[in-house]
């Protein structure tokens, strides 16, 4: 049970350093914390569990959040190609409805 303390801690250590780098992206400019977060947190207990290691649990924290984030962004990106495609403006977070040009 002291180890699974340990993973835990770790994978929290993980999960508050590692979202630093979800930063919002020029396609769709909202931030990606989240899918950040439950990559890292996903990440270190599969590392953690897979290697009986703190060390093992540090990288797939590590490699869950890159992983995360990446997924979070690419289905932003395709929800908003696909918005695009099927109508001609977007709503901004203000709610102002913005016309695409052709």
């Amino acid at each position: 049970m002291k180890s699974f303390g340990k993973i835990v801690a770790a994978a929290a250590l993980v999960v508050t350093t590692g979202t630093g780098a979800a930063y919002a992206d020029a396609c769709s400019g909202h931030s990606h914390d989240t899918g950040t977060a439950l990559g890292a947190a996903g990440g270190a207990a599969i590392g953690g569990l897979a290697s009986h290691s703190i060390a093992g649990a540090l990288i797939g924290g590590v490699a869950g959040g890159f992983a995360g984030n990446a997924i979070a962004r690419s289905s932003d990106c395709n929800r908003r190609r696909a918005a695009a495609a099927t109508r001609h403006y977007y709503v901004d977070r203000d709610g102002h409805r913005h016309y695409y040009y052709r």
